[in-house]
């Protein structure tokens, strides 16, 4: 296991490694650094900083696989009640592409119980092998099971790329796996890419807020893992004279996690059209000025079947459930019309809803980031403008409602 310690023969209590820590885990006592452990992240600033070579660094040692015997891109089949996730398809999508340029092949990791009549829904969308686990002790997600499972596949078949949702689902599954196997993972990704030269991913998801995108790249240890963004990418087309393999494998129940028992699944309840799926989404921001005032947002979502949004600034405020919220914190939306109405248009707001193919902006202030972006902008007061533009679309909802 890595860790980090003082000499204390060679230490001299000068505090030189105090000034650099960035995270102030060093103090000094009777004249000796002393290092918390917890507050460490192992930079390595104390050491170029000791003139006295007081400080080591004790890494642990990792015997690495011979990388080039990985083959395939695969994609994590997220299934509840046998109904697979729409970004199932969306990444089988990707990993088409992804696979294209590795000359590999595309890859589904089913898990559940009664679902193997799935794969054939899998293969149609893209997958060329479909790898089912079909098993009592997997009915019901349990993170710890589900990881047991898959790592086996992966010792066994060694995929180049795991690709999953990073859905709740997702990100709680693919981290465990990862550490697992001891492979890198990156979250959160909206866009994905292979560097033809070094036939490794390029995964790029947004950074420091939002303000950039960063591009992070796993060279040394396989599989490259990554939690892909819902909606960022268009869906596989549904061709039913694809064929694949199916390959069945087993779940050893001395595998599965005692300790852990599934009671029941308790599904919120929405009363507006599910964020994710919808093609029109209507969403409010601060310009709303306090919570009441949402129905507006709902009353013209309401006359166009839309789904209401939300920007984070009125999550925080609690005006709005967070199960509403867009954005880079949020959930990423790509319908075919976005209204935002009263949003400023934020960095963090734009990242979970700039794919969406028509954005309409209704903001009072014309020089607001939201109509750099924007298809069609209404400079104007939301207040007027939406109880006009609710009433327009009630005596006439095809107009907006069927356009593409």
């Amino acid at each position: 296991m890595s860790g980090i310690k003082v000499i204390l023969d060679k230490c001299v209590g000068c505090g030189l490694c105090l000034k650099v820590c960035p995270t102030q885990a060093i103090t000094l006592e009777d004249k000796k650094a002393i290092i918390d452990l917890d507050a460490c992240t192992l930079c390595g600033a104390c050491i170029d900083s000791c003139k006295f070579q007081a400080i080591e660094i004790v890494r642990q040692t990792i015997v690495k696989d011979d990388i080039s015997a990985y083959k395939g891109v695969w994609v994590f089949v997220e299934q509840r009640n046998g109904v697979i996730s729409s970004v199932v398809f969306e990444l089988l999508a990707k990993a088409r592409e992804l696979a294209k340029d590795l000359n590999t092949y595309v890859g589904a990791i089913l898990l559940g119980y009664g679902i193997t009549d799935k794969a054939g829904e899998l293969i149609h969308r893209g997958a060329d092998k479909v790898f089912v686990i079909d098993s009592q002790a997997l009915q019901h997600y349990i993170s710890e099971n589900y990881t047991s499972a898959i790592a086996g596949l992966i010792g066994k078949y060694k995929p180049e790329v795991i690709l999953a949702g990073a859905t709740t689902t997702g990100r709680s599954l693919v981290s465990r796996i990862a550490v697992s196997i001891y492979a890198g993972l990156t979250a959160d990704c909206t866009g994905l890419d292979i560097d033809k030269e070094k036939k490794i991913l390029i995964q790029t998801r947004p950074a420091f807020g939002g303000n950039i995108m960063a591009q992070i790249i796993c060279p040394n240890f396989r599989p490259q893992m990554a939690t892909v963004r819902h909606k960022v990418m268009p869906e596989s087309d549904n061709d039913p004279s694809r064929k694949g393999e199916i390959i069945k494998e087993s779940f050893d129940v001395n595998n599965q996690d005692k300790r852990i028992k599934f009671l029941d699944f308790v599904k919120e309840a929405i009363s507006t059209v599910n964020l994710a799926e919808a093609d029109i989404i209507v969403s409010g921001g601060r310009g709303l000025g306090e919570a009441g005032n949402f129905k507006l947002i709902e009353e013209l979502a309401e006359s166009i079947g839309a789904a209401v949004g939300s920007s984070r600034a009125c999550v925080d405020a609690g005006w709005i459930p967070y199960s509403h919220q867009v954005g880079q914190t949020g959930m990423t939306v790509c319908p075919k019309i976005y209204i935002a109405c009263g949003i400023s248009g934020q960095i963090q707001h734009l990242v979970g809803m700039q794919s969406s193919k028509i954005i309409i902006a209704i903001n009072k202030d014309a020089d607001a980031p939201i109509f750099k972006v924007a298809n069609y902008g209404i400079v104007g007061d939301l207040f007027k403008v939406i109880p006009l533009l609710t009433k327009k679309l009630k005596e006439s909802p095809k107009e907006l409602a069927n356009k593409d």
